[in-house]
């Protein structure tokens, strides 16, 4: 039987009985222990919402988008009596299953090499073998064994993410579907252009926690959607006067990662929560039970999908962790891990991947030809939109309070940021000297066309991927 969930940011979700059973497992639940934002809650109070209602908020999107595509092609069966891309039933179920599970992998630790959709995939085949719901698939008409059109593999390529198709039109892209459908694989995780329903969600969800405004309206793309033939292929495609909507979407990614995502104090908790990490990893008496009644460290958990299934961030309650999470819970964020005395970030805040996602990987449609798919012509595009769509911000953040060498410190990065302007300058002249471009006149524009750098040093520590020891400061 479906069950009805009152969700804050999509009002009442009615969910198949297949997606009940896959959200009553442990390995489902699981995701309530963990923070959507991470250590975003210890700044905005707000933020307290968890990966449990985002995946469920997915689920119901993905579903929501698929039947407004599949209403679509219903009204064009009359046109086209025999269409092998017409969405059924088990494409629909497909669908929502990869949205709900797409954050099955998510966890706090940052010692797993596996991407977070490889750990869901790892997670989502651990679910269906654990709790024997493969019988329950079949009754509910989805196909799990075999090669042809197998909807577990279908189902897993979803969560994994579209690809950035450079193949010829006649080989053969996915193994769940065949190509009349790949179109499908653009709404969970798109690769193309990052417009999938995952993002629709955490930006309503997150600006919602958060109190941020949310310029992007979701409901609007889903209705105006609508799947086209692109040059011989098929994608989901949106009325061309929606492209200032969609554009407002990519600058809402970029205003949640300025004033949140990236936040300094907020990350300063995750390097904490990282030490505490490393240090519980690293203590004998803190293990994981696996299967068979084995036990292993915290870094070995990625191996095993009942240790894996106990990663939630927390459990801390004794030794040097639990000495890290006090200080957090204390809001005493100073810390001073033994084999490093400053960190050095690089922290990417970006519109998109460095280019315009709208009028290079998004197609539209036009109100008089509602079944072919176009690019946005240049001239149509929005001259008020950035020169550039990507930041990197390098941040040096010195670890050690009341340190007579601070000083020395500031110095020493600012020489090294003088030196690092020069070398981008020289970069960007050599890239449009490639292109045989000019180059501009204004030489503050060859340094910030492609990439801006914002350098800040600061005491307080911040989430790091990775951490350099120095014995001499002024020899850096």
């Amino acid at each position: 039987m479906a069950k009805v969930f009152n969700d804050p940011i999509h009002g009442h979700i009615e969910l198949h009985p297949l997606l009940v059973k896959i959200i009553d497992t442990p390995q489902f639940q699981r995701l309530r222990k963990i923070k959507q934002l991470g250590g975003g809650y210890y700044v905005f109070p707000g933020a307290s919402h968890n990966r449990f209602e985002h995946s469920v908020g997915v689920g119901h999107l993905a579903g929501e988008l698929v039947k407004a595509l599949r209403a679509k092609q219903l009204e064009e069966l009359e046109q086209e009596p025999s269409m092998d891309s017409l969405i059924n039933d088990r494409d629909v179920l497909c669908v929502q299953i990869a949205g709900l599970c797409h954050d099955l992998g998510k966890s706090y630790t940052r010692f797993s090499v596996l991407h977070h959709e490889d750990a869901s995939i790892f997670m989502f085949d651990h679910l269906v073998d654990d709790n024997n719901l493969k019988p329950v698939m079949n009754k509910c008409g989805l196909i799990t064994e075999g090669d042809n059109e197998n909807d577990l593999v279908f189902i897993k390529e979803m969560i994994k993410g579209s690809l950035k198709n450079s193949s010829p039109q006649n080989e053969q892209l996915y193994r769940g579907r065949n190509n009349e459908k790949s179109f499908l694989y653009e709404i969970v995780a798109n690769k193309q252009n990052g417009i999938d329903v995952d993002k629709f969600d955490y930006f309503a969800r997150d600006c919602h926690h958060l109190g941020i405004q949310n310029n992007f309206d979701h409901r609007r793309f889903i209705v105006f959607a609508r799947v086209c033939n692109v040059d011989g292929q098929l994608h989901i495609c949106s009325r061309d006067k929606e492209m200032a909507n969609l554009y407002d979407m990519f600058h809402t990614r970029n205003s949640l990662h300025r004033r949140a995502y990236q936040h300094r104090v907020k990350m300063a908790v995750e390097i904490m929560i990282k030490d505490a990490l490393l240090k519980a990893d690293q203590d004998p008496h803190f293990q994981i039970k696996s299967s068979e009644g084995k036990t292993c460290s915290l870094s070995a958990a990625k191996k095993h999908k009942e240790a894996y299934t106990k990663l939630t961030g927390r459990g801390f309650v004794c030794g040097e962790a639990a000495q890290i999470i006090q200080r957090i819970m204390c809001r005493d964020l100073h810390c001073k891990p033994p084999m490093s005395h400053y960190l050095h970030v690089n922290i990417n805040t970006s519109f998109s991947k460095n280019e315009d996602p709208i009028s290079n990987y998004t197609y539209f449609y036009s109100k008089f030809n509602p079944t072919i798919g176009f690019k946005i012509k240049p001239e149509e595009v929005s001259s008020l939109l950035p020169e550039c769509f990507s930041e990197k911000h390098i941040r040096v953040y010195w670890k050690r309070r009341n340190d007579k060498h601070l000083e020395d410190a500031k110095k020493c990065f600012e020489a090294v940021k003088k030196v690092l302007l020069f070398y981008l300058m020289a970069v960007v002249l050599l890239h449009q000297q490639q292109c045989e471009e000019p180059p501009p006149q204004d030489k503050t524009q060859q340094s910030t066309c492609i990439l801006r750098i914002k350098v800040t040093l600061s005491r307080m520590p911040v989430f790091t991927y990775w951490t350099k020891r120095t014995d001499g400061l002024k020899e850096e």
